[in-house]
């Protein structure tokens, strides 16, 4: 943990000092290289950081909550995980040339434009709320994670994995960002594929085929899909489907793209990925649905 955390600082101040030549090289401002990069981020940085925009541990860990949780299951997670990768696809066809053909720096510079200072203003404190309310759900799956795993106090995890990021993203803006997300979603995809066999042949832990309709330890991993939740269930879909399509960050990728074209690329892989992504947190949760937690000596 200690090797991850190093190297994913050490990279974000590479990137940091990446940054800083690319602007002397360009003369672009400093406001240009810290939200976008000086519109320069290649398409494969721009996969992976589009990637990251949704795949972090508030997914992973949300994911497996999912499937353990008796009213969702695997049938609720496939529409979350369908709706995030639809958002990818509505994104890069109806927003990403629009928004690059008018310059724009954020998602909210078109209502700047039509409607004011006052009302972006306001429109800008939901954004923000948004972040604040996303950095809040990741901080608190990371410092959750780190508790357990080494054994630290929750809080602690918190300000440490808090200090690493905001040092990166201070010294180099997105350049710093987007470089640190490829490490880290590498990282955890070798980790989370590491895992799934131990986790799946656990002795603590039932046959997931056998547990997939009748789970005597929990209600089924697949979950149902009622009729009479029916509104639910679509209401879930349209707000995840196009709930994403309000997020900056999203659009912060897709503006940092050294063309519309690979803009428009980062976000469809990006759509692909995160299903790809979406399997080894979907197999611990199977694992962890049909875990039998009574028999382990230590209290959970």
């Amino acid at each position: 943990m200690v090797v991850f955390y190093l190297l994913v600082l050490g990279t974000g101040i590479w990137a940091s000092f990446k940054s800083k030549k690319k602007q002397k090289k360009s003369a672009a401002t400093g406001m240009d290289m810290a939200l976008l990069g000086n519109r320069s981020i290649k398409w494969v940085v721009g996969i992976f950081t589009m990637t990251a925009t949704w795949i972090g541990g508030g997914f992973i860990c949300g994911t497996v909550e999912l499937l353990c949780t008796p009213s969702m299951g695997l049938s609720r997670a496939m529409i979350v995980f369908l709706s995030y990768s639809l958002s990818f696809i509505i994104g890069g066809l109806m927003f990403v040339r629009p928004l690059r053909e008018r310059n724009c720096s954020t998602m909210l510079d078109p209502f700047n434009i039509k409607y004011g200072k006052v009302v972006t203003a306001g429109l800008s404190l939901l954004s923000v709320a948004i972040d604040v309310a996303w950095v809040a759900s990741i901080l608190s799956s990371l410092g959750g994670t780190m508790s357990v795993v080494l054994d630290l106090s929750f809080s602690l995890c918190i300000w440490i994995s808090s200090a690493v990021a905001v040092i990166y993203t201070l010294m180099g803006g997105l350049y710093s960002v987007a470089y640190t997300d490829i490490i880290q979603l590498i990282l955890i995809f070798i980790g989370l594929i590491i895992c799934v066999p131990f986790v799946l042949m656990s002795p603590y832990t039932m046959d997931i085929s056998q547990t997939l309709m009748n789970n005597t330890l929990n209600t089924p991993w697949i979950g149902q899909l009622e009729l009479k939740n029916v509104w639910i269930i679509i209401d879930e879909f349209l707000f995840f489907t196009l709930g994403g399509l309000g997020y900056q960050s999203f659009h912060q990728r897709t503006l940092s793209a050294s063309s519309t074209a690979s803009a428009k690329l980062t976000c469809f892989v990006a759509a692909f990925l995160l299903l790809v992504f979406a399997i080894p947190p979907v197999l611990i949760g199977m694992a962890a649905s049909s875990t039998d937690y009574l028999r382990f000596s230590i209290s959970i």
